[in-house]
């Protein structure tokens, strides 16, 4: 763990970002790659699902006709579970974007979670979920600093962010690729543009052997979601 750097009002600046450029980042990432082969039915209809009934979505209409959709394409009910669990972990977003802008604000007030050493629990915790796992070293490099400012803001919101996450993953009925597709697919959402979760989980995708085209087909499912609109 390393101390978080002030926070400045360079993250705001950050913020802007447009589905052109996340196109262009992709395209750049995956030049050398084969072009690979194009999505399945399958594929196609999880992805779609995964960003329609992403929080930033929540189109019901759409919803519907994804999960006919996926069911039409050999999906089980258990993945679809699946999908929906790996979507709704779009909620975690809001953690990560004020982490540590908090931690820093703690800091400046004096509160003991911030400036104190890290006390013999939260060690534990971090220990047993983060350790050495070269995954976070990954997850560290695109938001720095954010889990070791969730650990001394709240010993049980990182417990209960890492029990969340870990519920898609733990049932495993989708293929770890298509998790990785259907999750850059609702960070490149018109209505939700989350660069760090973009890069994370495509360089993911790209690391168990997605190709150019499918990364791209994906891309265009994104972009295509629908508005949010409102959910009665």
């Amino acid at each position: 763990m390393q101390q978080m750097p002030p926070v400045t009002t360079k993250i705001a600046s950050e913020s802007r970002l447009s589905l052109a450029e996340l196109r262009a980042i992709a395209s750049d990432a995956t030049e050398n790659l084969p072009e690979g082969q194009a999505l399945d039915r399958l594929s196609v209809a999880l992805v779609t699902l995964g960003v329609c009934v992403s929080v930033t979505t929540l189109d019901r209409t759409a919803i519907e006709d994804a999960m006919d959709d996926a069911l039409a394409a050999g999906a089980t009910i258990l993945q679809i579970q699946e999908v929906v669990a790996l979507a709704s972990g779009l909620g975690v977003h809001s953690l990560m974007v004020s982490a540590v802008s908090l931690l820093y604000r703690a800091q400046v007030l004096g509160e003991s979670c911030a400036v104190a050493p890290l006390d013999d629990t939260r060690r534990e915790l971090w220990q047993r979920h983060v350790g050495d796992e070269p995954f976070w070293a990954g997850f560290e490099r695109e938001l720095p600093g954010f889990l070791e400012a969730l650990l001394r803001l709240s010993p049980e919101g990182f417990v209960a962010f890492f029990d969340y996450c870990a519920v898609p993953w733990k049932s495993g009925t989708v293929r770890a690729r298509t998790k990785e597709l259907i999750a850059l697919a609702c960070d490149a959402t018109p209505n939700h543009r989350f660069l760090p979760g973009f890069r994370l989980h495509m360089n993911n995708a790209i690391a168990l052997g997605v190709g150019r085209m499918a990364l791209l087909q994906t891309l265009d499912i994104a972009g295509n979601a629908p508005p949010h609109e409102g959910t009665r």
